[in-house]
């Protein structure tokens, strides 16, 4: 039967002895595969088309080397019709050396700097744990014990005058902090030999002041037993709530993501914790507060990051995992800049407006805001891409509703010879 090859029917049914019908191929192409990595989505257009744009700013060896590539591979007859696209987005990504135009939008290339910013963080945990193991914590009362005491004056009083009276007297390294008002105070002493009966005549002395009277309410002894107790329970806070951070996110997202998370958070605590040993501040219950709460808001930040991350493993095609994360940083950092600039703010506040009970607690916030601000950009990012994360490991792979069942029959009568 001859075939008309006016006829684009014909044409269209009966492909080139040489095999090439283009248009039915890429009528093929446009199909998208059920397991997502052939359809022709929007990345794929945008890649093509910033690939095209950049072309025309940059030239000479460049230039010719990407669209060489890229005319390598539709030139070759041997290649999958559905791996085509992937391919040529792969050759855009690595053409554009880590900063890609994804729409109207420019990645910006924060890994980088990965391993300046890998070695300084090394750097400070290990001079952190230095620290902490020459100098040690300046423990206050609450860990190591003490003697805690009510105390009232008729006008209000100021906490330096307080502090001179007490050392005049004989008692050093005393903690003043106001309750609630200027004349309520608390008096926080290192441990002393006396009784309760006669630290209460010894601080009713120390505690006068000129035409201004004190009461003392409440003398309490706290023992060293109770405050080592108290130690131990805040490490087991520590490590418990970096244990519920991994299993969080190993179970929500992926466990290299979660290991890179716990990780930043240990880097966080330990460095805030260092410069408190580096420089010898005191180490409270207000201290451990600050750490406690500076772990809840970086493994915030951190779960912000991740979910954009894996969200853009998903969507965006042609472009390496290491670009996927600078993609993600990229989308987040405006977010990130607004959150750690507000809550700077209340820091600032407390550290300078607060008062003496909340000024080392500020001084912690501060502290490990900034540590958490880049941790979560630079550890918490790199650590899994350095373990081979990939788009394989956010893909939910669907098992069949159903497997085909082969069936056999044996009919007695087939076998029977006539």
């Amino acid at each position: 039967m001859a075939i008309d090859n006016n006829n684009p029917l014909e044409q269209q049914n009966n492909p080139e002895p040489n095999g090439s019908n283009s248009e039915a191929s890429t009528r093929r192409r446009k199909k998208p595969r059920r397991d997502g990595k052939g359809s022709n989505t929007q990345s794929n257009k945008t890649s093509k088309t910033s690939l095209s744009k950049n072309k025309t700013r940059r030239g000479g060896k460049d230039a010719s080397q990407d669209s060489h590539a890229l005319a390598t591979q539709a030139m070759d007859p041997n290649l999958n019709n559905l791996d085509i696209g992937d391919a040529e987005d792969n050759a855009a990504a690595e053409a554009e050396g880590g900063i890609k135009a994804i729409g109207d939008q420019r990645i910006i290339p924060f890994m980088k700097l990965e391993k300046p910013m890998a070695l300084l963080s090394l750097l400070m945990v290990i001079g952190s744990i230095i620290a902490i193991a020459v100098n040690g914590l300046n423990l206050g009362l609450d860990f190591t014990g003490g003697v805690s005491a009510d105390v009232r004056y008729e006008q209000p009083a100021e906490q330096v005058e307080v502090v001179k009276a007490l050392a005049d007297n004989g008692f050093d390294d005393a903690v003043v902090q106001y309750l609630g008002t200027r004349q309520e105070l608390l008096v926080r002493l290192p441990p002393q030999s006396d009784n309760v009966d006669g630290l209460n005549a010894s601080l009713s002395k120390a505690l006068a002041l000129p035409n201004n009277n004190v009461e003392i309410s409440n003398v309490n002894i706290i023992g060293s037993q109770v405050g080592n107790d108290i130690y131990l329970s805040s490490v087991m806070a520590l490590v418990l709530a970096l244990a519920c951070m991994l299993g969080y996110v190993a179970l929500r997202f992926q466990f290299k993501l979660a290991l890179g998370a716990v990780l930043s958070l240990f880097h966080d605590a330990i460095v805030t914790i260092g410069i408190f040993a580096l420089f010898g501040f005191p180490f409270d219950l207000t201290v451990l507060a600050a750490i406690l709460a500076l772990i809840g808001y970086s493994i915030n930040d951190t779960i912000v990051v991740y979910d954009r991350i894996r969200e853009n493993f998903r969507r965006v095609r042609g472009i390496t995992p290491r670009q996927t994360v600078d993609l993600s940083l990229t989308e987040t950092l405006r977010r990130t800049i607004m959150t750690i600039s507000t809550v700077l703010l209340v820091v600032l506040a407390m550290l300078f407006l607060g008062g003496e009970g909340l000024y080392w607690f500020s001084v912690a916030l501060f502290i490990g805001l900034l540590a958490g601000t880049y941790s979560s950009t630079y550890i918490a990012s790199s650590i899994p891409l350095r373990m081979g994360l990939s788009r394989e490991d956010f893909i939910v792979k669907v098992k069949p509703e159903f497997e085909e069942e082969i069936a056999t029959f044996n009919d007695p009568k087939m076998y029977e010879q006539d």
